[in-house]
């Protein structure tokens, strides 16, 4: 085990830079870093060529620690602050990447076109955001495309929009600032200076703060790069999510079922004996083809586990426009895959003592709460709750059934997205965003863990009394089909529309007919009701037609009969239930 004294003293804060495609990120993070990681600046071909990210792309530069930081460090002594830059794709077909990047930043950066202000893909990477990270600073970037008399009078329009823009949400009041991080665009040559860096950087500084680091429980590491080194071995590169890893340490590769031994650590090309989280590093391991693993995680053996399906807090993203429906499939971000899965929407039935509160106070405080003993209503969409003037939510569970099993860490974060939407439209995809309570491990989840989930759904019947049997006993028909299994509704209660309650006896005949016995008996004025129908239906006509004067006679109605009864969706025994 080593010592933690030493560790390098030199604390690690992770940027995300997201934005827009084309809004100038990879040249943002180019200008502000002085020393590239492996994953660095678009390895991928087709991104050199058209100049665009399309990997997560990492690099650093490091400043003297700063004096603010200082005070709240106690005994940790740093001396420097290493800003370590997740260049986070822009491109419409790759937001699951960004909401891999996006997941282990401490600070967002939001790169915006100061020509073109707000797109789409900006307001997606703004949502992101929002569910991934607390801190966020706004640049404005390509200020040099601006015609210099008329630069700050933009400059100063697109702050007070984007001030505008972010006003309801938790960046209310984040710093905006203005570069040209690659003047005269990509093409043009390095010998142009770029604009606003030296005080993005003094910003930067001034918004650092000291991240939640624990070292403690269980090793689980983002991975986005694998590589070779011949003579030394396979380098897997990431930021470590939680926990710690030291030289010597076995790691567990889940998605490919392996564990590997720790044979060195990196941190920026510098050897260190461990790391923790927070810190981005290079874990060596050997016999590992790098081939196998290029994004996923690394994680303490047995840590993490692998699921078939998973119940989730759900909140849909306002911005979504479509209806997020029971039985619909949807791209499920999770953890750091993203995989195709039906979704089921459910809400809990208010315990019998309680009224059914539907305002979002009183349901945030069991949101990432779920219990097996609880009763649910199934919901065939995800539920709106009228509220003062405006639909309000309410609490709901989602069940997601993946299409392939999916390796993450408990209580992680889910997005549901629609990825196959145009992307070039103007519609926000993202469609909602939960926490992880439950997993099912177990690949026959649907008889072995379904039916322990007491999701109900609601059926009304209903038929008509044919005729009275004597005084306790009348026929009822149109209630069931001739193939109903009748056998499953013996001993359900009815009741008449005249208020009579009833139990159903079994079937009658062949025809899905049925015997009702009131252990009340029928009322003299229902007795009535049906004697003069069925007199009606003996005048006149043959025994399968119906006689003139019923056809006459509008205002005799016929006694109806209700059957309420719930069932529960995933009791292999289909139970019919009345409470």
């Amino acid at each position: 085990m080593a010592d933690a004294g030493n560790r390098p003293k030199t604390l690690n804060f992770n940027v995300g830079v997201l934005g827009h495609v084309d809004s100038g990120k990879t040249s943002l993070a180019r200008a502000l870093s002085s020393t590239a990681s492996t994953a660095a600046f678009d390895k991928n071909p087709q991104s050199k060529e058209r100049g665009i990210t399309l990997d997560l792309g990492f690099s650093a530069f490091t400043v003297p620690f700063p004096e603010h930081l200082s005070k709240t460090c106690g005994d940790r002594n740093y001396d420097s602050l290493q800003f370590t830059l997740v260049d986070c794709p822009g491109h419409a077909s790759l937001i699951r990447t960004i909401i891999g990047g996006a997941q282990i930043i401490d600070l967002m950066m939001l790169v915006v076109d100061v020509v073109k202000g707000m797109q789409t893909q900006t307001a997606e990477c703004l949502l992101i955001g929002q569910l991934t990270c607390s801190h966020m600073v706004v640049i404005l970037n390509k200020i040099d495309l601006l015609p210099s008399d008329k630069r700050q009078g933009a400059m100063d329009k697109m702050t007070k929009r984007m001030h505008k823009t972010l006003e309801n949400t938790r960046f209310k009041g984040c710093p905006v600032i203005a570069v040209a991080a690659k003047p005269g665009g990509p093409e043009a040559p390095d010998t142009e200076e770029a604009q606003g860096i030296s005080e993005l950087i003094e910003l930067l500084k001034s918004q650092a703060f000291l991240p939640q680091r624990d070292p403690s429980g269980t090793l689980l590491m983002a991975v986005d790069h694998c590589f070779s080194i011949r003579g030394q071995g396979t380098v897997i590169t990431g930021t470590i999510l939680q926990g710690s890893v030291n030289v010597n340490d076995t790691v567990e590769i889940p998605a490919l079922k392996v564990t590997r031994k720790v044979k060195s650590i990196q941190m920026f090309r510098k050897p260190v004996p461990s790391a923790m989280q927070g810190d981005r590093v290079g874990v060596c391991v050997t016999q590992f083809d790098p081939k196998l693993l290029e994004r996923g995680v690394v994680c303490t053996p047995g840590s993490l586990r692998t699921l078939y399906a998973a119940v989730i807090s759900v909140q849909k993203i306002e911005y979504y426009r479509g209806v997020v429906s029971s039985r619909a499939k949807f791209h499920i971000t999770v953890g750091h895959e993203t995989v195709m899965a039906r979704i089921s929407f459910f809400h809990r039935v208010p315990p019998e003592n309680q009224t059914g509160d539907c305002s979002p106070s009183s349901q945030k405080q069991c949101s990432d709460f779920f219990s097996f003993d609880w009763e649910f209503h199934h919901l065939d969409e995800y539920l709106m709750c009228p509220g003062d003037g405006e639909r309000q939510e309410v609490q709901q569970w989602a069940l997601l059934e993946f299409e392939r099993p999916v390796t993450c860490p408990p209580l992680c974060l889910v997005i549901g997205s629609r990825l196959d939407s145009d992307i070039h439209g103007n519609t926000c995809r993202l469609a909602f965003h939960g926490k992880l309570l439950e997993g099912f491990e177990d690949k026959n989840y649907t008889e072995t863990a379904l039916p322990r989930l007491k999701i109900s759904k609601y059926k009304q019947k209903e038929g008509a009394v044919e005729r009275v049997m004597d005084d306790y006993t009348v026929i009822g028909r149109n209630l069931f089909k001739k193939e109903t299994n009748l056998q499953l509704f013996v001993g359900l209660k009815v009741t008449l529309s005249t208020g009579e309650t009833g139990t159903i006896e079994g079937g009658f005949g062949q025809s899905g007919k049925i015997k009702i016995r009131m252990p009340e008996g029928l009322k003299e004025e229902t007795k009535q009701l049906l004697s003069s129908s069925s007199k009606k239906k003996g005048k006149g006509g043959t025994k399968n037609e119906p006689s003139k004067s019923e056809e006459t006679k509008p205002n005799s109605q016929p006694v109806t009969i209700h059957l309420n009864f719930k069932r529960y969706v995933y009791d292999p025994h289909k139970k019919m239930v009345q409470s």
